[in-house]
């Protein structure tokens, strides 16, 4: 019986086209700026998003911190909604590592900041508290379902930065995924922000990286705590030359993930019991089960070759690539018998 694993697009494996890709990079040492690669797939990656200048990452988590501690100083605040990955899975490194303080703001269901909640979380300037210095969303909103925050959710976060002089901050680690389920260019997304940091190892099926972009100063500055935190890599065009792969060849794909997590929520929708929360935008579908500890029905799925994950109360999905229609119509099915079996 084929395991099909549905647990993240991290779970996604380089094509034989990638692996072709860095087995044949040509290679120099990044820290010095001489991996043409690495130097080729910064270039796209700021071109793609109409930024001055990028840099690569070894993940998600290691831009979101570079970007905090590059636009903030020690003792600054940063908002961030409460279902913010920034918040909720980064392990507190903007605490522990740059002593910023975060405070929380209300997601909604779309994952938007609610706006009354964001006017009251920035401090006036007094010397009794910290300095508000930059706000950060998140496009797609993993916890509130995968949804993608549009060009005037997007709006409205930057003229209440302008209004306050604050900076603002994207986590894009599926923003090509919110640019496809939006039908736009990532640039229009990400010309909201002044830094946006996207995932090369999630839907674009890379093994590792993300990448960084902003202007071309706060690049130079990114760089050096990229250096203090660990990130400063010497022949990086072996990895780098999966994210050029994938920015050319897997962003047209990404579609395909969307279909196929909007096929598997038509069918988990017509299995009693199961209720979408909500339905997918993107390629996370989020769905509860009535009647079961969502631990135990994990494992049983887990037991009838589904891997998925409880999250937050609910049961997640994510399509990507390596999983096809074909999967999908099988862990539908693999679902139903789970669940007919214990009625």
């Amino acid at each position: 019986m084929k395991t099909i694993d549905l647990r993240s697009d991290t779970i996604t494996l380089p094509s034989p086209e990638m692996r072709r890709a860095m087995a044949e990079a040509e290679l120099g040492d990044d820290v010095f700026g001489e991996d043409p690669t690495v130097n080729c797939l910064q270039d796209i990656a700021a071109q793609l998003l109409d930024k001055e200048a990028a840099v690569l990452t070894t993940s998600g988590t290691q831009s979101n911190l570079i970007a905090l501690l590059t636009h903030c100083r020690r003792g600054d605040e940063v908002i961030v909604g409460d279902q913010s990955h920034t918040l909720q899975f980064e392990v507190g490194g903007a605490w522990a590592v740059g002593g910023l303080g975060l405070r929380s703001v209300r997601n909604d269901a779309r994952g938007r900041l609610d706006p009354t909640e964001l006017a009251a979380a920035v401090r006036p300037d007094n010397d009794h508290f910290p300095r508000t210095r930059l706000i950060c969303v998140e496009n797609t909103h993993n916890r509130c379902g995968g949804t993608a925050l549009n060009e005037e959710d997007l709006a409205s976060v930057r003229a209440f930065a302008d209004r306050f002089q604050l900076a603002l901050h994207m986590d894009g680690a599926r923003l090509f995924n919110a640019a496809a389920a939006l039908g736009v260019p990532p640039a229009a997304l990400a010309s909201y922000a002044d830094s946006v940091c996207f995932s090369l190892s999630k839907g674009l099926g890379c093994p590792v990286g993300s990448i960084l972009c902003g202007s071309a100063a706060f690049i130079a500055e990114a760089r050096r705590y990229r250096k203090m935190l660990g990130g400063g890599m010497r022949q990086a065009g072996v990895i780098a030359a999966a994210g050029v792969y994938a920015l050319q060849n897997m962003v047209r794909r990404l579609k395909d993930d969307h279909e196929n997590a909007q096929f598997a929520a038509t069918g988990l929708a017509e299995i009693p019991g199961v209720a979408l929360t909500p339905p997918p935008e993107t390629n996370l579908v989020y769905f509860t089960v009535a009647g079961w500890k969502l631990p135990e029905f994990v494992n049983r799925l887990a037991e009838a070759g589904v891997l998925c994950f409880d999250e937050g109360g609910r049961v997640r999905w994510v399509t990507h690539f390596g999983i096809e229609r074909a999967d999908v119509e099988q862990a539908v099915a693999r679902t139903r018998s789970v669940l007919a079996a214990a009625a």
